[in-house]
């Protein structure tokens, strides 16, 4: 069984993020986010692999590199749960002010 972990845990590591964020611009090889980060090839595969585990990434073949970009199917898993805590804090929002208004009369 693969190792997997959730996209929260993946993006804690800063150099992960960066490297996620960078992807959020423009796929690209390893050699090139190598190039864009303060660690070594390896280090930014292994990396890549902790990013792809949690379905932030994909990859595919191009020639004898691999191409990574991220997985808008694990970005929007994340969005949707961060947009449950949105929608939660708005109707909160709404009754309190609902309820100030209420007060007031």
């Amino acid at each position: 069984m693969p190792y997997r972990t959730d996209g929260f845990t993946a993006l804690a590591d800063p150099t992960r993020r960066a490297i996620f964020e960078r992807l959020a611009e423009r796929p690209s090889a390893v050699g090139e986010l190598a190039g864009e980060v303060p660690v070594s090839r390896p280090a930014v595969s292994q990396h890549l692999k902790v990013l792809k585990a949690a379905g932030l990434v994909v990859d595919q073949a191009d020639g004898t590199r691999r191409i990574y970009q991220l997985d808008p199917d694990g970005v929007d898993a994340l969005r949707g749960y961060l947009d449950q805590f949105w929608s939660q804090a708005l109707t909160a929002f709404k009754r309190a002010v609902e309820h100030d208004n209420e007060e007031q009369r």
